[in-house]
């Protein structure tokens, strides 16, 4: 599948609340639903499922339209090829983990099977644990399993609803390495949905912003982080992603050396094996560790020195401004500094000016 093939446009009207969006995901990768609480995020979870049948609208899956008000069409949710994961793993306690997931592949028509009951065992590393019940299993090891169970169907869509929101940090931890994967190995979309900005900057292909039940803004999740207009841009943790290539291991320093289009980052070495020369990678650049300077600066501990161009510069709070920031021809910064040093340096759309990066993490 490729281009658009998950098209939701829909109006749901509640009491207090009315949730209408207009939605065109990508048919492959990870696309995630953030906002605040109360935003719509899970109702639009729901409406997908075929869980709310007061939703008024059109939903069309790889080209099957499961919903279209206006010709009376409205698939019931047991026949919508789809995966649904919570937050809880919910699985059966009486069966092992062959046996949930046995119970996901058996539910499901031969002649819809598009992969065997084992489909999930070697994406989410679990093959190990088959005899095992759930009450043996960490949270990190349950959910795993309950993403494989869902995977067990053959669905043509996969919905994720804050899946490791009750999860502690360590299971977390777990988890994410496993995640991460889905976006290269699944041939289905996976809507994601999350608070977490750590989430969205590891997990997310396409964003889409939700408030008050609308769509804010929607696109490539490296386009959004890093626009200035956003409210990603100006909480704690905002800053912008980076898609680079590794190019291996300084083996004198012990520093990890990537490329992108806008230079060259250094960073530390942790990986136990280093990954291979030309392999993808997403780095995160937080904007609190980002200053500026009017000349190549000299004699400093900071490694991570890049030519860039002021492209826009916005409030940010009592005292501070925020500097957009184009490195290269498509690479985007974000610099958090004070609106003194802003006025001293004379910052302006056009200006060129020199990013000094105190910390780069490879979140990907």
């Amino acid at each position: 599948m490729s281009g658009s093939c998950l098209r939701l446009n829909v109006r749901l009207a509640r009491d207090d609340f009315t949730l209408a969006v207009d939605l065109s995901l990508p048919g492959r990768g990870i696309s995630v639903l953030f906002g605040p609480s109360g935003s719509g995020k899970t109702s639009c979870l729901r409406v997908l499922a075929g869980l709310e049948d007061r939703a008024r609208g059109t939903i069309v899956v790889d080209g099957q339209t499961w919903q279209d008000s206006r010709a009376g069409v409205f698939l019931p949710t047991h026949r919508r090829a789809l995966g649904y994961v919570f937050q809880e793993a919910s699985l059966f306690d009486h069966l092992t983990v062959e046996g949930n997931l046995r119970f996901g592949f058996d539910r499901t028509p031969a002649d819809e099977r598009r992969h065997d009951w084992r489909h999930g065992l070697d994406l989410l590393g679990i093959g190990h644990l088959l005899n095992r019940r759930p009450h043996e299993l960490s949270g990190g090891e349950r959910q795993r399993v309950a993403i494989a169970r869902a995977l067990a169907t053959s669905p043509r869509l996969l919905l994720m609803d804050e899946p490791l929101a009750a999860l502690d940090a360590a299971r977390k931890a777990e988890i994410l390495p496993w995640l991460e994967q889905l976006h290269e190995a699944l041939d289905v979309p996976v809507v994601y949905v999350t608070h977490s900005l750590d989430e969205v900057a590891r997990l997310a292909d396409h964003l889409v912003l939700l408030e008050q039940g609308r769509v804010r803004a929607q696109g490539p999740v490296i386009d959004l982080m890093a626009r200035a207009d956003l409210p990603l841009a100006h909480g704690d943790g905002a800053g912008a992603l980076i898609e680079a290539v590794t190019c291996g291991l300084q083996s004198t320093s012990g520093l990890c050396e990537l490329r992108f289009d806008g230079g060259t980052l250094l960073l530390p070495q942790t990986r136990s094996v280093p990954l291979p020369e030309r392999t993808p990678v997403r780095v995160r650049i937080q904007a609190r560790d980002v200053s500026l300077s009017l000349v190549a600066p000299e004699q400093t501990s900071v490694l991570n020195i890049l030519p860039a161009t002021v492209t826009d510069i916005s409030d940010d709070g009592p005292g501070q401004v925020l500097v957009g920031l184009r490195v290269g021809q498509e690479a985007r910064l974000l610099s958090r500094i004070s609106r003194l040093s802003c006025e001293r340096l004379g910052v302006a759309p056009g200006l060129a000016v020199y990013a000094q990066i105190k910390g780069v993490a490879m979140v990907r």
